[in-house]
Protein backbone atom coordinates (compact mmCIF):
# COMPACT_ATOMS: atom_id res chain seq x y z
CA UNK A 1 0.00 0.00 0.00
CA UNK A 2 1.44 3.36 -1.02
CA UNK A 3 2.12 5.75 1.80
CA UNK A 4 0.55 9.17 1.75
CA UNK A 5 3.17 11.85 1.97
CA UNK A 6 2.79 14.19 4.95
CA UNK A 7 2.22 17.80 4.14
CA UNK A 8 4.40 20.25 6.00
CA UNK A 9 2.92 23.61 6.67
CA UNK A 10 5.43 26.33 6.55
CA UNK A 11 4.90 29.86 7.72
CA UNK A 12 6.21 32.51 5.39
CA UNK A 13 9.29 34.33 6.51
CA UNK A 14 7.71 37.78 6.42
CA UNK A 15 4.90 36.60 8.71
CA UNK A 16 7.39 35.25 11.23
CA UNK A 17 9.16 38.59 11.36
CA UNK A 18 5.92 40.59 11.78
CA UNK A 19 4.66 38.46 14.64
CA UNK A 20 8.00 38.56 16.36
CA UNK A 21 7.89 42.35 16.43
CA UNK A 22 4.39 42.56 18.03
CA UNK A 23 4.32 43.65 21.71
CA UNK A 24 3.15 41.09 24.26
CA UNK A 25 -0.55 41.08 25.19
CA UNK A 26 -1.24 43.10 28.38
CA UNK A 27 -3.29 40.30 29.96
CA UNK A 28 -0.51 37.82 29.27
CA UNK A 29 2.06 39.96 31.02
CA UNK A 30 -0.25 40.89 33.86
CA UNK A 31 -1.10 37.31 34.80
CA UNK A 32 2.37 35.86 34.76
CA UNK A 33 3.09 33.25 37.45
CA UNK A 34 4.23 34.83 40.70
CA UNK A 35 3.03 38.29 39.69
CA UNK A 36 -0.19 39.96 40.78
CA UNK A 37 -2.24 41.78 38.20
CA UNK A 38 -1.48 45.45 38.07
CA UNK A 39 -5.18 46.23 38.20
CA UNK A 40 -5.35 44.85 41.73
CA UNK A 41 -2.42 46.96 42.86
CA UNK A 42 -4.01 50.30 41.93
CA UNK A 43 -5.27 52.22 44.93
CA UNK A 44 -8.97 52.88 45.00
CA UNK A 45 -10.38 56.24 46.03
CA UNK A 46 -13.73 56.69 47.74
CA UNK A 47 -15.80 59.85 47.64
CA UNK A 48 -17.68 60.87 50.76
CA UNK A 49 -20.72 63.14 50.53
CA UNK A 50 -21.57 65.22 53.54
CA UNK A 51 -25.25 66.12 54.05
CA UNK A 52 -25.88 69.31 55.97
CA UNK A 53 -29.00 69.56 58.13
CA UNK A 54 -30.20 72.89 59.45
CA UNK A 55 -32.61 72.50 62.35
CA UNK A 56 -35.66 74.73 62.56
CA UNK A 57 -35.07 77.61 64.99
CA UNK A 58 -36.97 77.50 68.26
CA UNK A 59 -38.89 80.79 67.67
CA UNK A 60 -40.27 79.44 64.40
CA UNK A 61 -41.38 76.26 66.13
CA UNK A 62 -43.05 78.24 68.89
CA UNK A 63 -44.93 80.49 66.47
CA UNK A 64 -46.05 77.53 64.39
CA UNK A 65 -47.24 75.56 67.40
CA UNK A 66 -49.13 78.54 68.85
CA UNK A 67 -50.93 79.17 65.56
CA UNK A 68 -52.70 75.80 65.65
CA UNK A 69 -54.43 76.68 68.93
CA UNK A 70 -56.64 79.17 67.09
CA UNK A 71 -58.62 76.63 65.04
CA UNK A 72 -58.73 74.34 68.06
CA UNK A 73 -60.36 77.00 70.28
CA UNK A 74 -62.90 77.84 67.58
CA UNK A 75 -63.52 74.18 66.77
CA UNK A 76 -64.23 72.87 70.26
CA UNK A 77 -67.85 73.99 69.91
CA UNK A 78 -68.42 71.22 67.38
CA UNK A 79 -67.65 68.58 69.98
CA UNK A 80 -70.63 69.28 72.21
CA UNK A 81 -72.55 66.26 70.91
CA UNK A 82 -69.61 63.97 71.62
CA UNK A 83 -69.02 65.54 75.03
CA UNK A 84 -72.66 65.02 75.96
CA UNK A 85 -72.66 61.39 74.89
CA UNK A 86 -69.11 60.58 76.06
CA UNK A 87 -68.11 62.95 78.89
CA UNK A 88 -64.72 61.28 79.24
CA UNK A 89 -63.68 62.84 75.92
CA UNK A 90 -63.66 66.28 77.54
CA UNK A 91 -60.98 65.28 80.05
CA UNK A 92 -57.94 66.04 77.81
CA UNK A 93 -59.28 69.56 77.21
CA UNK A 94 -59.79 70.46 80.87
CA UNK A 95 -56.29 72.02 81.23
CA UNK A 96 -57.27 74.45 78.46
CA UNK A 97 -60.41 75.70 80.24
CA UNK A 98 -58.74 78.73 81.92
CA UNK A 99 -57.20 79.78 78.62
CA UNK A 100 -60.50 79.21 76.84
CA UNK A 101 -62.33 81.32 79.40
CA UNK A 102 -59.85 84.15 78.91
CA UNK A 103 -60.09 83.81 75.14
CA UNK A 104 -63.88 84.02 75.06
CA UNK A 105 -64.02 86.79 77.66
CA UNK A 106 -62.25 89.25 75.35
CA UNK A 107 -64.65 90.92 72.89
CA UNK A 108 -63.94 89.96 69.28
CA UNK A 109 -61.00 87.85 70.39
CA UNK A 110 -61.37 85.56 67.40
CA UNK A 111 -61.17 88.41 64.87
CA UNK A 112 -58.31 90.12 66.68
CA UNK A 113 -56.31 86.91 66.89
CA UNK A 114 -57.02 86.05 63.26
CA UNK A 115 -55.80 89.38 61.87
CA UNK A 116 -52.95 89.44 64.37
CA UNK A 117 -51.60 86.18 62.96
CA UNK A 118 -52.30 87.22 59.38
CA UNK A 119 -50.71 90.67 59.49
CA UNK A 120 -48.05 89.98 62.08
CA UNK A 121 -46.84 86.59 60.87
CA UNK A 122 -48.14 85.57 57.44
CA UNK A 123 -47.47 88.97 55.83
CA UNK A 124 -44.25 89.57 57.72
CA UNK A 125 -41.34 89.04 55.27
CA UNK A 126 -38.80 89.10 58.09
CA UNK A 127 -40.07 85.75 59.39
CA UNK A 128 -39.16 82.42 57.85
CA UNK A 129 -41.38 80.67 55.37
CA UNK A 130 -41.78 77.80 57.81
CA UNK A 131 -43.51 79.97 60.43
CA UNK A 132 -45.58 81.82 57.85
CA UNK A 133 -46.74 78.61 56.18
CA UNK A 134 -47.85 77.02 59.43
CA UNK A 135 -49.64 80.18 60.54
CA UNK A 136 -51.43 80.41 57.20
CA UNK A 137 -52.47 76.77 57.39
CA UNK A 138 -54.02 77.40 60.80
CA UNK A 139 -55.86 80.47 59.50
CA UNK A 140 -57.23 78.66 56.47
CA UNK A 141 -58.47 75.88 58.73
CA UNK A 142 -60.06 78.47 61.00
CA UNK A 143 -61.87 80.00 58.02
CA UNK A 144 -63.27 76.61 57.06
CA UNK A 145 -64.79 76.29 60.52
CA UNK A 146 -66.98 79.32 59.86
CA UNK A 147 -68.77 77.65 56.93
CA UNK A 148 -70.83 75.17 59.04
CA UNK A 149 -71.91 78.02 61.35
CA UNK A 150 -73.18 80.06 58.39
CA UNK A 151 -74.98 77.06 56.94
CA UNK A 152 -76.60 76.34 60.28
CA UNK A 153 -77.89 79.90 60.48
CA UNK A 154 -79.30 79.72 56.97
CA UNK A 155 -80.76 76.24 57.26
CA UNK A 156 -81.98 75.87 60.82
CA UNK A 157 -82.04 72.17 61.72
CA UNK A 158 -84.80 70.82 63.89
CA UNK A 159 -84.34 69.78 67.48
CA UNK A 160 -85.32 66.21 66.78
CA UNK A 161 -85.52 63.69 63.99
CA UNK A 162 -83.13 62.99 61.15
CA UNK A 163 -82.05 66.64 60.85
CA UNK A 164 -80.68 66.65 64.36
CA UNK A 165 -78.84 63.37 63.77
CA UNK A 166 -77.24 64.70 60.59
CA UNK A 167 -76.16 67.83 62.45
CA UNK A 168 -74.67 65.76 65.26
CA UNK A 169 -72.77 63.55 62.82
CA UNK A 170 -71.47 66.53 60.86
CA UNK A 171 -70.36 68.41 63.98
CA UNK A 172 -68.74 65.33 65.50
CA UNK A 173 -66.86 64.54 62.29
CA UNK A 174 -65.67 68.13 61.98
CA UNK A 175 -64.53 68.10 65.61
CA UNK A 176 -62.49 64.94 65.11
CA UNK A 177 -60.95 66.46 61.97
CA UNK A 178 -59.99 69.67 63.77
CA UNK A 179 -58.47 67.84 66.73
CA UNK A 180 -56.52 65.57 64.39
CA UNK A 181 -55.16 68.56 62.49
CA UNK A 182 -54.27 70.27 65.76
CA UNK A 183 -52.35 67.28 67.12
CA UNK A 184 -50.59 66.70 63.80
CA UNK A 185 -49.64 70.36 63.38
CA UNK A 186 -48.55 70.79 66.99
CA UNK A 187 -46.34 67.69 67.09
CA UNK A 188 -44.79 68.46 63.71
CA UNK A 189 -44.07 72.06 64.71
CA UNK A 190 -42.42 71.01 67.97
CA UNK A 191 -40.22 68.56 66.07
CA UNK A 192 -39.36 71.14 63.42
CA UNK A 193 -41.12 69.26 60.63
CA UNK A 194 -43.52 70.75 58.08
CA UNK A 195 -47.08 69.47 58.48
CA UNK A 196 -49.30 69.31 55.42
CA UNK A 197 -52.92 69.43 56.49
CA UNK A 198 -55.51 67.91 54.15
CA UNK A 199 -57.73 70.41 52.30
CA UNK A 200 -55.56 73.22 53.69
CA UNK A 201 -51.91 72.82 52.72
CA UNK A 202 -52.40 73.40 48.99
CA UNK A 203 -54.35 76.61 49.52
CA UNK A 204 -51.79 77.89 52.00
CA UNK A 205 -48.91 77.09 49.64
CA UNK A 206 -50.54 79.01 46.79
CA UNK A 207 -50.99 82.08 48.97
CA UNK A 208 -47.31 82.17 49.90
CA UNK A 209 -46.06 81.45 46.37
Amino acid sequence: MASIPLLRLSVPLHHRRSTALLPPHPLKTAFQPGRLPQLLLKPTTTTKTKCSYTPTPAPDRLISAAAYFLPLFNGLQYGRFLFTKYPVLATPFEPLLPLLSLYHSVPYASFVTFFGFYLGIVRNPSLSRYARFNALQALVLDVLLVVPVLLQRIITPGRSGIALKLTAWAHSGLFVFVVGCFVYGLVASVLGKTPYLPLVAEAAGRQLD
